[in-house]
């Protein structure tokens, strides 16, 4: 029998939970995010397919979201919803005899034995809408990063395999950033050396991109766009790598000894955060977001993991000392960062 990877990624996740709570709402614009009123400064969490057609995705700042979509309902974030509802469609997963990988809340890689991978993929959908009345679309490939692009093409609801023998039929003229791993940045370098497509990235010589751009990025790259993955689907339990706290002020910041306070303040409740679970911290991140909505970040490693108010806060000095600009801030965030596991 050979053996698959299966992607299962829960549809429009966050809005699928307030649509069940609200049955009203369904086939309506959903949009979730900050406290639901898109007078007020925050960012979209997820949006409901239907407010997508309007333009509207995960980070777009609310009030651009209410421009572009009026009638759209607007809802606040309600995190522990959305956490007991992942709970119990990870518990259906767990059911099934294959090795379970939770990503997050609403994804997870199953690796299943078997000569029908569609069949095991529809009879997860089954299992999941059975137990939670939610739809997940599932990508099924040879290895993680073909079943993580697959369930792009199945979405919604669907089933979709991508393998070594259809790779580039399917993926290879889309552009670099379509592949799993490769942003809008590492995709204007690549376009700078001449390779726009997966095809011409698949076909570049890896000597030369690590000449370019390191000897691990660069060989690394090829690989992936030749749809090669060799990492294996684990089922040790899902541990989040950080932890972190932010916020969207109503009003710009424009003093930055005030931002200095701030900082210290959300650097001590990640303390508070990481003590509690007695997790130390070896690195902390810093997030910035200008007016209007430029975004940048800054992180400083510390001397010994550890989990001490002080240290994290002084972390979090420093790496906020990295930033030259003083311009007025509407966002900031502080990340308190794991050691790597092993």
């Amino acid at each position: 029998m050979a053996r698959w990877v299966l992607h299962v990624d829960l549809d429009q996740f966050i809005a699928a939970v307030e649509v069940l709570r609200r049955p009203e709402l369904r086939g309506c614009p959903v949009i979730v995010g900050g406290d639901g009123d898109p007078t007020k400064r925050g960012v979209v969490s997820t949006a409901s397919y239907e407010a997508r057609k309007y333009g509207v995705h995960s980070g777009l700042p609310l009030r651009t979201a209410a421009r572009r979509c009026p009638d759209a309902v607007f809802l606040p974030v309600d995190r522990e919803a959305y956490e007991a509802a992942s709970s119990a469609v990870m518990a259906t997963l767990r059911e099934f005899d294959a090795v379970v990988e939770i990503l997050g809340w609403d994804e997870a890689f199953l690796a299943v034995d078997g000569d029908d991978p569609e069949a095991a993929a529809r009879e997860i959908q089954r299992r999941v809408r059975a137990s939670t009345n939610l739809d997940c679309s599932v990508g099924i490939g040879q290895n993680k990063l073909q079943a993580k692009l697959a369930t792009g093409f199945g979405k919604p609801a669907g089933v979709f395999r991508l393998s070594g023998e259809t790779w580039f039929e399917v993926l290879g003229d889309l552009s670099t950033d379509a592949l799993w791993g490769i942003g809008a940045k590492t995709a204007k370098r690549l376009a700078k050396l001449g390779i726009d497509t997966v095809m011409q990235l698949a076909a570049a010589d890896p000597h030369a991109l690590a000449a370019q751009l390191g000897p691990t990025t660069g060989p690394w790259l090829v690989r992936l766009a030749r749809g090669q993955d060799h990492s294996a689907v684990v089922g040790t339990p899902y541990v989040a790598r950080s932890r972190g706290r932010e916020i969207t002020y109503q009003h710009d910041l424009d003093d930055w000894e005030q931002v200095r306070s701030e900082v210290m303040r959300l650097a001590r409740l990640v303390a508070d955060d990481v003590a509690a679970e007695q997790r130390p911290t070896a690195r902390v991140v810093v997030k910035v977001r200008y007016t209007p909505f430029n975004t940048h970040t800054h992180g400083h490693s510390l001397a010994t993991p550890t989990t001490e108010v002080t240290a994290i806060e002084q972390g979090a000095l420093a790496a906020l000392d990295q930033f030259t600009g003083r311009r007025p801030v509407r966002l900031l965030g502080v990340r308190a960062e794991f050691p790597a596991a092993g």
